[in-house]
């Protein structure tokens, strides 16, 4: 299952209610611990400050991409091995959005968007205080663009149990995971 939305719209927690249900195992991957371990590896491994502060930026166009691919070869690798994986992530641009489609192609993919409004996000991020305010906002129009999902849920009308029931719901019911394979077939240019 693969959970499309932007930061601090409620994925992580919607992961937990389903990680602590008993009728099915998940096993949750976040694109925020692969991003998380990395940055405390690079921080253990800088003992002084280094040389030259690089632009974020820059830092993003040398290692995201190849974080995202890491993830991205994991969530493959845990579901070939028959697991039932959360995929909890940001979906933010053509080429991630792209390599979604190309490693799991192949693979049952339940696409669910987590909708919330830009001015919650934005409230949401205020209260956390463990991200960059603007993030959300900064991912917002890309992440938002997809508009094919097997299911959407709105966290601003739904808490996270009764986003975890309605996923439930959807798994038990026994419809088709069609959307992912639809985009799958077709070019898709999210941005």
């Amino acid at each position: 299952m693969l959970l499309n939305g932007t930061s601090s719209s409620g994925k992580t927690s919607i992961s937990t209610e389903l990680i602590h249900q008993k009728e099915i195992h998940f096993h949750h991957l976040s694109i925020d611990d692969f991003f998380h371990n990395y940055n405390n590896f690079v921080n253990n491994k800088l003992l002084d400050e280094p040389p030259i502060e690089l632009d974020h930026q820059v830092v993003s166009q040398i290692v995201d991409d190849s974080i995202f691919s890491v993830y991205h070869s994991t969530v493959k690798l845990f579901s070939e091995m028959g697991l039932n994986v959360i995929v909890d992530t940001v979906i933010d641009n053509d080429n991630r959005f792209n390599e979604c489609l190309d490693v799991f192609s192949d693979q049952p993919v339940l696409f669910v968007g987590v909708l919330c409004s830009e001015e919650e996000l934005i409230r949401r991020e205020q209260l956390r205080g463990d991200r960059n305010i603007g993030l959300a906002t900064s991912q917002f129009d890309q992440v938002y663009r997809v508009k094919e999902y097997d299911l959407e849920l709105n966290t601003e009308q739904l808490n996270p149990t009764e986003c975890a029931e309605a996923i439930l719901g959807f798994i038990k019911s026994g419809k088709e995971y069609s959307a992912f394979r639809r985009l799958s077939e077709r070019k898709v240019d999210v941005s």
